[in-house]
């Protein structure tokens, strides 16, 4: 979402920081060209004002003028002003109160209220092991309820039964009664919305506010609707009283203006994001990881808690046993593949790795897209069991049964098994023995000049990421930074001063992929 407005700010801010001094001039025209950007990003205007303001008067400060490193000062005085127009720290949904917490979600017909309703239900429930029960109040929409009911099935979430002829407000008392007795400590009620604000959907929202007596009331807002949406916000806020926002289709190509300002312009803080279609693709909302991506400075802390949530910990274990018998087979390379999409793809990981971001437009030039992982998973799966146990015995006739079955080409599946080649050699040398193998030595080292060492974990000094909670995340992050691993386009400390490059490949390169993407089956080779 933010793509267009990390490209502007990055080429803007790239420009002083590889000056030497700057004059007052210089800050002025830099800030003239954040303001414009900030504007064709959607930024509400009073929002963009009062940011370059306060930007402009700590930036020409004499401490700035005369530091050594101005330009970085600026990056660093942009960088906090965008995290305070964000919301400074991140909030989440707020149950602290006697069961069962009703939490009302409000918005427009079409923003995403009963999905979103439904994933929340799904977070709490796997996530803080909240026993949750969904009502829908939607009684216009055709379908509505039953809409929430089939995802309720699908999430394994309780709903409330459907009893024709009641009222909105009937509903919700009869939710909270219903949550009461069956010992649900949390009740979400999915209300009716409209496709434009009017009078009568004011009454209904108070209505129901004044039977159900809501703890938490949600505004969910669609982000690609832009300045529209930060006067929704305002004026739900005004009648009803909203107590958080959760913004949808955050993946979309929208310019994410409505994002940056409707904290800014409501005062109310953005609890959750939506990322996907999938129940499990809502975020919780850090102003600081969202300000550290529109700088292109990655975002380690999230990639890092995604990694957690997706990686099979009994499959991982028994990929470092492989590894360290030095076996790695095709199998292998799928489950590798897979993990890599359920992550967010190529495209989604590198942008959210330090100075990484700027990658995303040379892979797509190059042919590299996640479609290419699918291709080679099939040509995978159009394998028999002990073909992809014993490459070796993947001669012609093999070869063309297997491009028919996976609708690709020799050529594909020859740059496919190279490719494994590679990564096997890998992962032999990796595992080899002394100290742990190549693997540990190369991550404690690592983790030894990030400073890190203090976090205790695997062997070697690199910290066992699945087991550490949001706080030692969130230092692990600051420690990054201050080695030099948030600085924009600043590459990743002890990997040879590439700038980012990853650990050994010789600059942008990924593993076990013929240095470089050329290794890929799909795409050209060098020439």
């Amino acid at each position: 979402m933010f793509e267009n407005l990390q490209d502007r700010l990055g080429s803007i801010l790239n420009g002083l920081t590889g000056r030497g001094a700057l004059s007052e001039a210089d800050v002025s025209a830099a800030l003239r060209e954040v303001r414009r950007a900030l504007l064709e990003a959607d930024v509400a205007l009073d929002v963009v004002r009062s940011f370059t303001d306060r930007v402009r008067e700590k930036a020409v400060g004499a401490e700035i003028l005369k530091s050594i490193k101005p330009g970085q000062m600026v990056v660093k005085i942009v960088h906090d002003e965008l995290i305070e127009m964000l919301g400074g720290e991140g909030v989440g949904i707020d149950l602290h109160a006697a069961a069962p917490v009703v939490v009302m979600m409000v918005g427009l017909q079409g923003s995403g209220k009963t999905t979103t309703t439904a994933k929340i239900a799904h977070r709490l429930s796997t996530r803080e092991k909240k026993k949750v029960l969904m009502a829908s109040l939607d009684t216009r929409r055709p379908a509505a309820q039953e809409q929430l009911r089939q995802l309720g099935a699908q999430a394994s979430i309780d709903t409330l039964p459907v009893i024709s002829g009641q009222s909105p407000t009937d509903i919700a008392a009869r939710a909270v009664q219903a949550a009461k007795l069956g010992g649900h400590d949390v009740v979400i009620l999915d209300t009716a919305g409209r496709t434009h604000i009017d009078e009568p959907l004011m009454v209904e929202m108070a209505d129901i506010k004044k039977r159900s007596n809501p703890h938490e009331i949600l505004l969910v807002a669609d982000s690609l609707t832009g300045q529209d949406a930060v006067n929704l916000a305002r004026n739900f806020d005004d009648r009803v009283g909203i107590t958080g926002l959760v913004l949808t289709r955050m993946d979309g190509d929208g310019r994410g203006g409505a994002a940056l300002s409707m904290r800014a312009v409501t005062g109310k803080p953005i609890k959750l994001i939506g990322v996907g279609e999938k129940m499990s693709e809502l975020e919780e909302f850090h102003p600081r990881r969202i300000a550290d991506r529109i700088l292109g400075m990655g975002d380690i802390v999230s990639l890092v808690e995604r990694a957690a949530e997706n990686i099979d910990a009994e499959k991982a274990a028994a990929m470092a046993a492989k590894m360290a018998k030095g076996k790695f087979d095709l199998d292998d390379l799928a489950d590798q593949l897979r993990q890599m999409q359920k992550m967010g793809g190529m495209g989604g990981i590198m942008g959210m790795m330090p100075g990484m971001s700027g990658m995303k437009d040379k892979m797509a030039a190059a042919g590299l897209d996640d479609r290419l992982f699918g291709r080679q998973i099939a040509i995978i799966q159009s394998m028999t069991k002990a073909e992809r146990a014993n490459p070796d015995l993947l001669k012609h006739s093999r070869k063309k049964r297997i491009a028919a079955g996976s609708g690709t080409d020799a050529a594909a599946i020859n740059k496919l098994l190279k490719m494994h080649r590679q990564m096997a050699d890998m992962m032999k040398m990796m595992g080899g023995k002394g100290k742990g193998g190549m693997m540990k030595q190369m991550m404690g080292g690592l983790a030894g000049k990030m400073g890190l060492g203090g976090l205790g974990g695997m062997g070697g000094g690199m910290p066992d990421l699945s087991n550490i909670d949001p706080k030692q995340l969130e230092a692990l992050q600051k420690q990054a930074e201050a080695a030099g691993l948030g600085k924009p386009g600043g590459g990743m400390p002890g990997l040879g001063g590439l700038p980012g490059g990853l650990p050994g490949l010789g600059g942008a390169k990924l593993p076990g992929l013929g240095g470089g993407f050329s290794g890929l089956p799909g795409l050209p080779k060098k020439k």
